[in-house]
């Protein structure tokens, strides 16, 4: 069983630039007094669309922990970049790491997993302690996912408040949900 996941190392670019925000919400090139507001819409339209497909869009450093060398055979986190360690406790109570000699990394898309090389086996790990998997995760970003965040983005800039009075809502057939539908991991 996977554990919530910490993101240790923060994104190293986002999936939308901010010359694409401005471009959606009709700000001129040369305006810049805007782009406070969206670097912040751009991190948070990322956040949702990484929330709901259950995938990391922009490439992270991502610690995570389990209870098994089996859990392996699908990864918490996706699409998978590296992986930088694999540290748990031996049955002797010491903290180890495991060797990249022992594993290979199976970049499936958005469901990667760890597996063991031929020959090789896991080592034995302490009774009740957790095996702790660090690694990078980020992949290409599709189109259509950029597409969402890019009309979250122009949607939060138009409306800026939680609460819009005197008019009627209707959220638009066909808009962000079905865009990230299809790139939902473990769907």
């Amino acid at each position: 069983m996977w554990h919530p996941s910490t993101v240790i190392g923060a994104p190293d670019a986002e999936p939308v630039t901010l010359a694409d925000a401005r471009g959606q919400c009709g700000i001129l090139p040369g305006e810049t007094h805007f782009d406070t507001q969206l670097n912040r819409l751009i991190k948070a339209a990322r956040a949702h669309a990484e929330e709901y497909c259950n995938a990391r869009w922009a490439g992270q450093t991502i610690s995570s922990q389990c209870d098994s060398f089996a859990d392996f055979s699908r990864l918490s986190e996706g699409p998978l970049k590296s992986v930088t360690s694999i540290e748990y406790v031996d049955a002797d109570g010491n903290e180890q790491t495991v060797d990249a000699t022992v594993y290979e990394e199976h970049k499936d898309g958005l469901e990667p997993s760890i597996a063991l090389k031929p020959g090789q086996s896991w080592p034995r790990v302490r009774f009740g302690s957790r095996i702790t998997l660090t690694a990078v995760y980020g992949g290409s970003v599709p189109e259509s996912v950029q597409h969402a965040m890019l009309m979250l983005i122009g949607h939060w800039f138009v409306n800026r408040d939680a609460v819009v009075t005197g008019t009627i809502a209707t959220t638009i057939p066909m808009g962000v949900d079905a865009l990230l539908s299809n790139h939902r991991r473990g769907a």
